[in-house]
């Protein structure tokens, strides 16, 4: 098993990407089949240190990716994804394999059913072959998944597995969730391109509880990220009283983008040096490529949104605590031990908190809201860091210490288009002390395709830096 740290950089590193294979399908030089043995092949090797998966069923993954061999073979595929093996996030329920969420309350817990985007990609053709690891219950509670980087850093989370499936090449595309951070900041902990879409863009299905919970794909590069998302969304729709994610069936052409925002949020102070000069010579890149490049003193309503989420981890995670609150606890009640201290903490400061409290945070949320949207006339997006720097170094919680309040990380970065409900892209273009730094791309609600095509254009034309 190698545990050594793997120096990263996004000018050579390559996943396993899936859209440039599909000509060798095609053609019968390649089959569905034989991918997949490749994917399992090195999930074999780096699943001893990495430990992203919660559970495997490889037999039916091997059923499903030798059906989409013969549909190939016969020039029938279901889709542009048929036989692409993909990771679903251990909070969503698969109808062949446990459910446990990362919560020792949940250990066994195997409904039998699909959650709607799992039920879309197998109608898409995908083949479902393991389920990610998940902090507990989607929060902030760690799971065991290291950084395919660096064993000794985390992930990120919640969506920790499907990240470091992603990141360290054994698959293609992963599921995530988000309510947070938790698709953004493991994907740019991770090296992977990833799309946290708009608010009610790919159906949720069971997973309603949460205002600001989304499902979205990490992939390995724009094309995968993409296909999967518009796959999903156009056989399952978005959740209830929403149109869903639309845009075209094939990925979004690159766009460059005329003017751009860059937001500081509350994580500016955070950031270390390195991580400020990456991201400034990737600022300068996009100038001398002529992108206009504004910032908060340019022009009052981009103060006005920077005030507004100034206190957006407050915000989200308290708007999020209040609606979790009787599930948690009765789910404390029914198993006392089977939730963890972290978990418990969080369920008791929104205990604290009365029907007033979450009517001023949600004015809080439409208020930054309203000046989100008024900077659609100022600029095509914003951009921004998608992480405060490299994976934070995780050694484990030390018995009779205090508990690390952020064991997978900070999402101070990402909690402002969380509670925004704003389409997010995040692109791994910089590289800080050998670790992999993601940018993001935020637009207004509904624009996830011309977000795609913007990042897709500075991937494409726009240089990695490195810090």
């Amino acid at each position: 098993m190698d545990t050594e740290p793997t120096v990263y950089d996004p000018r050579t590193y390559k996943g396993c990407t899936f859209h440039d294979a599909r000509d060798a399908f095609a053609d019968g030089s390649d089959t569905p089949i034989a991918y997949l043995e490749r994917c399992l092949e090195v999930v074999a090797a780096r699943e001893p240190v990495v430990k992203a998966f919660a559970s495997l069923n490889e037999e039916t993954a091997r059923a499903a990716a030798e059906a989409s061999t013969k549909r190939w073979k016969s020039g029938n595929p279901l889709s542009a994804i048929d036989g692409m093996p993909v990771g679903i996030k251990d909070l969503l329920e698969t109808k062949d394999m446990p459910t446990q969420m990362g919560c020792v309350a949940f250990d066994g817990n195997f409904p039998k059913n699909d959650n709607a985007a799992v039920w879309a990609l197998r109608q898409a053709g995908a083949v479902i072959f393991g389920k990610t690891v998940t902090a507990e219950l989607g929060g902030n509670h760690p799971g065991p998944t290291t950084n395919p980087f660096d064993a000794t850093r985390t992930a990120g989370g919640s969506s920790s597995g499907s990240a470091a499936a992603v990141g360290g090449a054994m698959m293609p595309a992963a599921i995530g969730t988000q309510v947070g951070g938790s698709i953004i900041r493991p994907a740019a902990f991770c090296g992977n391109f990833a799309l946290k879409p708009s608010q009610g863009a790919i159906h949720r299905g069971e997973r309603q509880a949460t205002s600001m919970s989304t499902h979205g794909p990490h992939a390995a590069c724009i094309e995968d990220m993409w296909q999967v998302a518009i796959e999903i969304a156009t056989r399952a729709g978005g959740d209830p009283g929403q149109a869903g994610l639309m845009g075209p069936m094939t990925t979004p052409h690159p766009v460059r983008p005329e003017r751009l925002i860059v937001l500081e949020m509350e994580g500016w102070p955070k950031l270390d040096s390195d991580t400020i000069l990456a991201f400034e010579q990737l600022i300068d890149g996009l100038q001398k490529a002529g992108v206009t490049v504004l910032r908060r003193k340019d022009h009052t309503w981009i103060e006005s949104l920077e005030t507004s989420i100034a206190n957006a981890t407050a915000v989200c995670r308290m708007i999020t605590a209040w609606e979790n609150r009787w599930f948690l606890r009765n789910l404390v009640n029914r198993s006392p031990d089977g939730v963890s201290a972290r978990g418990q903490g969080g369920l008791a400061k929104s205990e604290e908190m009365t029907p007033d409290d979450y009517r001023a945070l949600l004015l809080a949320r439409e208020t930054a809201r309203i000046c989100h949207k008024a900077l659609a006339q100022l600029a095509d997006g914003c951009i921004t860091l998608a992480c405060p720097g490299p994976a934070p170094l995780w050694p484990g919680d030390i018995p009779g210490q205090p508990l690390a309040p952020e064991p997978t990380g900070d999402a101070v970065f990402n909690y402002p288009s969380s509670i925004l409900g704003a389409p997010v892209v995040t692109v791994p273009m910089m590289a800080v002390r050998g670790m992999p730094v993601g940018m993001q791309i935020m637009g207004q609600h509904n624009e996830d395709a011309r977000m795609t095509g913007m990042a897709r254009w500075i991937h494409e034309n726009i240089d990695p830096t490195f810090g």
